[in-house]
């Protein structure tokens, strides 16, 4: 039986990268095991919104509730129950003899996750346009109200510390790989072309028989799951945390990832957040002052997010559709093109 090229090269990239992530485990150090864990759940949370902002069209500004509602779910769940008396004395019964495992409560917070985006989007995928974004914007603003006034749940305003530190290098690429995987499988079956039809053209799409409104909920509830899944990771790996963290800049943040990257793409999806993560970290060290020699710039705290600003608007000016726009990169066409062009002079 013979192989196809295109799958020896697909599998030797994907060893090529296992052996990538196996040199950063064991050699690098702290602080960049520490980049490319919080790089990996960048990817999930982008790759997740891409299903439903970049192929049905549908602009969520909300998404970062479905982060907060995983991060907090979980948090809650594998709280040790020592802590629990302590930091939520006023949980109910029911909940306060809970000790999860990681793994069940990462996914107790993604389907309940996709169980509020189920009932929400019942209503909100029957908007589009601008009015999709204002809806999903009241979204998030209602999970932020919730998360400050619900005391006995959340701690209210303050920090939510003491949660394990069960987040790791591979649990974190893991979940990457399968979102990535997940999201690019779903984008090439027959609900993705029904996702991109509607997104080009919701009148022709209805014309062919095509059901928006469940093709859209379909993609938001798939997006809203895997993005509580990537807050359950990061609570897990700051272990202590405030609803201020899910808001706008969080928000800003995932949505300039997606833009650089190109919408619609998934390879563009992590592309953009690659850079988009590395030029941050370079920023924020920037942020402390850097000495030339002959120079001296001090520090400036703050510039990071200035300048994520600039970049986020110079792209929308002039690569509105991102790096990518839209395409996917096909690593197998370096390889396979050379070989046909070699047969051909032969």
């Amino acid at each position: 039986m013979r192989i196809p090229l295109k799958t020896l090269i697909n599998v030797g990239l994907l060893l090529l990268v296992i052996a990538l992530l196996l040199t950063i485990n064991f050699m690098a150090s702290s602080y960049i095991q520490r980049v490319i864990i919080s790089l990996g759940i960048n990817i999930i949370l982008v790759v997740s919104l891409n299903l439903s902002n970049g192929f049905t069209g549908v602009f969520s500004l909300g998404h970062v509730g479905f982060m907060a509602i995983g991060a907090y779910t979980a948090a809650i769940l594998t709280l040790p129950l020592s802590l629990k008396a302590v930091n939520l004395p006023d949980l109910p019964t029911w909940l306060a003899g809970v000790e999860m495992s990681f793994l069940p409560a990462t996914l107790i917070g993604g389907v309940l996750a996709a169980l509020i985006a189920l009932l929400i989007g019942l209503s909100l995928m029957r908007l589009s346009g601008n009015y999709v974004a204002v809806a999903t914007m009241g979204f998030l603003v209602i999970v932020y109200a919730v998360l400050v006034n619900w005391d006995s749940m959340t701690r209210g305003a303050r920090t939510f510390s003491g949660v394990p530190p069960y987040t790791t290098f591979w649990w974190v690429w893991g979940w990457a790989a399968l979102t990535v995987y997940v999201v690019w499988r779903l984008a090439r079956s027959s609900y993705g072309r029904k996702m991109m039809a509607i997104r080009d053209n919701e009148i022709a799409a209805q014309a062919l028989g095509i059901n928006v409104m469940r093709t859209r909920l379909l993609a938001f509830c798939v997006s809203a799951f895997f993005t509580a899944v990537a807050g359950a990771l990061w609570a897990h790996f700051i272990t202590a945390f405030s609803p201020k963290e899910f808001y706008f800049t969080q928000t800003f943040s995932i949505i300039t990832m997606l833009v650089v990257g190109g919408m619609g793409s998934v390879s563009g999806s992590v592309l953009g957040t690659a850079a988009i993560t590395v030029l941050s970290e370079l920023l924020r060290n920037a942020e402390r002052g850097i000495n030339l020699g002959f120079i001296q710039i001090p520090p400036v705290y703050g510039a990071s997010q200035i300048l994520m600003a600039i970049i986020f608007i110079l792209v929308i000016i002039y690569w509105p559709k991102g790096l990518l726009g839209g395409r996917e990169i096909d690593f197998s066409r370096l390889f396979i093109r050379p070989q046909r062009q070699k047969k051909s002079e032969e």
